[in-house]
């Protein structure tokens, strides 16, 4: 009765309450820690009575706390404290918090030792919010949805199945395996990708030495000497003096491009289908980018079954976490199978971006009852052929690379030194 009243008095109390619930200050603060070292930082919270709460329970003792207002006006309080957390990083964050709880040690206080334990101050404060958010009552999965985009939906939606089943250190720990393998795959790919890159990008360097250093010492002599050159002396000399003369526009014209792709890959899903449709059906790569889409598709299904979530629920994550457009429309497909009563499997057969032994594999575990260990299997099962691609890959690619620029050298090389045996000729 009173509440009411006070809302008669003061209509405008319920949105001034919203707008502190739901915009928080930036304060930086001075603090001492146990051992008396000085730590400066900063914290978004409703008040500064919050942000000396939270420090003083850290067991700081606390020098000085200031609003930062240019920070508050310009929005930096609403910001994530950091970049999406890599998979090592999840890793080693899930690791050590599973670690902790598994000594009895409250999850809150958990969170905390990690915050006074990060090097790095993006991290502290990371921890520090997340430990706030607790304190203040929300679930675990709700304290990691609320700092943006730091923590995959995935992690989230594992995390928010365990707190209802109980298992939460269990789930911690399967995540970390997960995440472990996550950044193995991503490695594996790196490591395919880089040594070819590497070798490309040199190779376009000696090329373009040659062409506009080399060739046109060779160019001046003929022209002096008058003589009549090959056309494939003509040529190169053409392409030299059209590199040596644009090479500016050339160089801006290459970035141009390369930002344009990257930019339309991103944000035009047409354009993202295109490319990946492309690179999946070239020879070797689209080994590469198939492996690691089943590996992650099946680990992260894997993962899901066995923590009992349900197939459509699973499949509706597994639509959120993959970014290949092409598995996006066959898991969408399933989605559609499932609510009209058809099996999973279904969906998946003769698909050309779904190898045949992980279909029969899915079948067998869709039959079996045992589809969970099942993709786990598949997942182990092309890691290792992952790796051996990888390897061959590596082997192949560097002789390949080192005759093609040989052969490519040698053609310029010759191209340009053809007409002195002419010219000496001349001279005999």
């Amino acid at each position: 009765m009173t509440n009411n009243r006070l809302k008669e008095k003061n209509p405008n109390m319920n949105e001034k309450t919203k707008n502190k619930s739901n915009k928080k200050n930036r304060y930086i603060y001075l603090v001492k820690d146990s051992e008396g070292k000085k730590i400066k930082g900063y914290f978004d919270a409703f008040t500064k009575v919050d942000v000396h709460l939270f420090l003083s329970s850290q067991g700081y003792e606390i020098i000085s706390i200031k609003e930062d207002k240019l920070s508050t006006i310009i929005g930096l309080s609403q910001l994530s404290p950091r970049s999406k957390m890599k998979a090592k990083e999840l890793t080693f964050f899930l690791t050590q918090l599973s670690t902790y709880i598994k000594t009895g040690i409250p999850l809150s206080d958990a969170m905390g030792i990690l915050s006074r334990q990060s090097k790095k101050s993006k991290d502290r404060y990371l921890y520090q919010r997340i430990v706030f958010e607790l304190n203040s009552g929300v679930s675990f999965s709700e304290a990691l949805e609320k700092q943006g985009e730091v923590f995959p939906r995935l992690l989230i939606n594992m995390i928010k199945t365990s707190e209802l089943t109980g298992d939460v250190t269990e789930v911690l720990d399967d995540m970390a395996i997960y995440y472990k393998n996550v950044d193995e795959t991503r490695k594996q790919v790196v490591s395919a990708m880089t040594y070819p890159s590497i070798i490309f990008v040199f190779a376009m360097c000696i090329l373009s030495f040659i062409l506009i250093y080399i060739v046109p010492d060779f160019v001046s002599m003929y022209d002096e000497s008058g003589m009549e050159l090959p056309k494939i002396t003509l040529f190169i000399i053409n392409i030299s003096d059209f590199v040596r003369i644009n090479y500016p526009i050339i160089i801006m014209t290459i970035l141009i491009i390369v930002f344009s792709i990257i930019f339309l890959y991103r944000k035009v899903t047409a354009f993202r289908t295109l490319v990946q449709y492309v690179l999946m059906h070239i020879p070797v790569i689209k080994n590469i980018i198939i492996y690691k889409e089943i590996i992650m598709f099946t680990g992260t299904f894997a993962s899901l079954l066995n923590h009992e979530v349900f197939i459509t629920n699973s499949m509706e994550i597994l639509k959120k976490v993959t970014n290949n457009e092409i598995y996006k429309k066959i898991i969408k497909k399933s989605i559609n199978n499932l609510s009209s009563g058809e099996s999973l499997s279904s969906s998946f057969k003769g698909h050309w971006a779904f190898p045949g032994v992980a279909y029969e594999m899915l079948l067998t575990g869709e039959n079996t009852g045992r589809l969970g260990p099942m993709m786990q299997s598949v997942s182990e099962y092309y890691q290792s052929e992952q790796k051996t691609l990888v390897s061959q890959l590596k082997s192949l690619i560097e002789p390949i690379m080192i005759v093609t620029l040989a052969i490519i050298v040698g053609i310029i090389l010759l191209a340009v030194i053809i007409p002195m045996f002419s010219m000496y000729e001349g001279i005999l």
